[in-house]
């Protein structure tokens, strides 16, 4: 018998699934211990709240507390029939995807160039520097970004703009013009998340096999040639399963840097989905309505994922499941 059969732990001939499970659990207690504050987080912030997906079929009162969540007449479809007859579908709809398939576009092969490139720095401390500064942005809040971009960029007093003015003499205003406005955004967010992004690609570049690039160089490969037929292929798993969240999250667009950026001026090619949100529920009060918004948002975000992990394994490439 090998050893790990051996350490497998199979239930006994006559032993109940649950004394099995108990058992295991008595064994394994510290572990469980040590994961029950997260299990905790996701099942107070995550699950719980799902029970709020009811307002979206019912006509509620801002002012009615939970009674009025509870006595709120049922309306079925009515909020997401409304949602989908607005002036607003089609321009937050077509607003959120382009926005997220640009930022997919230039934002999810930004940190693979990025760990391809800094795999090829052999000098350790300069790899650290680099490393250090990239990840940097990633801590700074948008709340920082936006205002740094503020005062770059703003019409009048922006360092940037009060230069182009100077020197071109003309009026230069990036943040209010709609040709301008969606290249800030893609090119903060590749900017603030390409650092970040890359310490899962560094880490599966680690860990592959030394002796493929020993091998390769004995044949006389180039090191743009190991990178294209040893690295890539050895983290294409990370790739397609990144690519996977990535096309889950094409309906968040990123909220809290659009919302801190955009002004009437741009709401032609800016104003998404959350956005949307946001107006109906927390400034006009229309709590059912908004609710049903993100509960469309939140069903198209699950197809999406489901179709990207079936067409991988399709492809012969693994999933998330």
């Amino acid at each position: 018998m090998s050893r790990s059969s051996r350490t497998l732990p199979l239930q006994r001939p006559g032993e109940s699934r649950w004394s099995h499970a108990h058992k295991q659990f008595i064994k394994w207690r510290f572990y469980y211990l040590l994961i029950t504050p997260a299990l905790l987080y996701f099942l107070i912030f995550h699950y719980a709240p799902m029970a709020g997906i009811l307002i979206a079929f019912k006509d509620i009162s801002p002012f009615g507390g939970l009674q009025g969540v509870i006595d709120g007449p049922w309306v079925g479809f009515k909020h997401f029939t409304r949602f989908f007859n607005s002036f607003f579908f089609w321009n937050v709809m077509r607003n959120t995807l382009e926005i997220s398939v640009l930022k997919i576009i230039f934002g999810f092969p930004a940190p693979i160039i990025f760990a391809l490139m800094l795999n090829e720095v052999t000098r350790t401390v300069a790899k650290r520097v680099v490393q250090t500064i990239s990840y940097l942005p990633h801590f700074i809040s948008w709340v920082v970004v936006t205002g740094l971009i503020t005062a770059l960029l703003a019409s009048n007093s922006g360092l940037l703009t009060g230069l182009l003015n100077s020197l071109t003499g003309e009026s230069w205003s990036f943040l209010t013009n709609p040709d301008h406005f969606r290249g800030i955004l893609v090119s903060s967010h590749v900017w603030k998340t390409v650092g970040w992004s890359s310490i899962i690609y560094l880490a599966a570049i680690a860990g592959i096999d030394p002796h493929l690039y020993e091998a390769a160089a004995i044949d006389g490969a180039s090191r743009l040639q190991m990178a294209r037929h040893i690295t890539l292929p050895g983290i294409s798993f990370v790739i397609v399963i990144l690519f996977i969240f990535e096309v889950g999250h094409i309906l968040e667009a990123g909220f809290e840097q659009i919302l801190l950026l955009y002004s009437p001026a741009v709401y032609g090619v800016s104003d998404i989905l959350d956005t949307y949100v946001y107006r109906e529920g927390l400034i006009r009060l229309q709590y059912s309505f908004a609710a049903a918004v993100g509960l469309f948002k939140a069903i198209v975000s699950l197809i999406l994922i489901i179709g990207a992990n079936s067409l991988a394994r399709r492809l012969g490439q693994p999933g998330i499941w």
